[in-house]
């Protein structure tokens, strides 16, 4: 473990939302998900959603920690300082998640604190583009739209089944009343896109952050019976037009490195790697 000398460290509030954006504000791709949530109010009165490392009194990094652990422009000389504040959210820890260098890092500085994870995905691909697929000569596939207010429970089977596979247990238990609100929230600020056919989504994605000109696709999912006929790549194409639309003009998503179709259709529309995530899920 690497010793470094003392830094200052405390929770962030209302005065450090400009520092904290800036921060972000360094590789908006990276840090999208932090940006957005603090933009949404993340920071307010009485807030514990992020603890920071200061020198000079100048905001030098800082780690979120609400459900997920998601380090900001952190290197080995904040890594310590903010293990502190990581490890006392070990118990409502879903997730580290993040640039790899970054989430590695804080990890290997707190992980004894931790339960083992379940998975550790160390190299996940992370993608983006400004460049609308149709300017590349690539078809959309008209057929993609926002999702209604009136689809909630239409989108419900189809956003459950995507987050089991690729988390590997439910979003609930129980009642589904909060995960349905969640994906009401996303529908009502127009960032659930949709094909339906016969009564049943068959194609899904969502917008999941916005800040600074970028945008964040998540939850991407194809019902099983339409995957490997090519479908894939005109869907997603609509989603990133729709998106540079509807949203903003840069749209980043990240892939688990194992997913071949998967990078293949993003890479197809003309996204291009830009960087390295990891994640690691307990």
């Amino acid at each position: 473990m690497l010793r470094t000398r003392h830094q200052p460290t405390r929770l962030l509030g209302v005065d450090d939302v400009d520092d904290a954006l800036d921060l972000c504000a360094r590789d908006p791709a990276a840090n999208v998900y932090v940006a957005s949530r603090i933009l949404d109010g993340g920071l307010g009165l009485g807030s514990t959603a992020a603890q920071g490392v200061f020198d000079d009194g100048r905001l030098q990094a800082f780690v979120w920690t609400i459900a997920n652990v998601i380090p900001v422009g952190t290197s080995a000389a904040s890594w310590g300082p903010l293990g502190t504040q990581v490890r006392k959210v070990r118990r409502r820890c879903a997730s580290f998640l993040g640039p790899r260098e970054e989430v590695l890092g804080l990890w290997d500085e707190t992980r004894t604190a931790f339960q083992r994870p379940r998975a550790v995905r160390p190299d996940q691909p992370l993608m983006a583009t400004r460049t609308p697929p149709s300017q590349l000569g690539f078809a959309v596939d008209e057929r993609v739209r926002q999702a209604t207010l009136d689809e909630v429970d239409l989108v419900l089977p189809a956003a459950e089944h995507m987050f089991t596979h690729e988390i590997g247990y439910p979003p609930y238990t129980g009642s589904p009343s909060f995960y349905r609100d969640s994906i009401w929230r996303l529908i009502r600020q127009g960032r659930t896109y949709v094909v339906v056919e016969d009564g049943r989504v068959v194609f899904k994605a969502d917008i999941g952050s916005v800040a600074f000109d970028t945008c964040q696709v998540q939850g991407v999912w194809l019902t099983p019976e339409q995957r490997g006929r090519g479908l894939a790549a005109g869907y997603m194409a609509s989603v990133l037009e729709q998106a540079m639309a509807d949203h903003a003009p840069f749209v980043t998503l990240y892939v688990n490195d194992f997913n071949a179709p998967a990078l293949a259709t993003y890479e197809r529309i003309g996204m291009e790697r830009i960087g390295t995530f990891a994640t690691i899920l307990f």
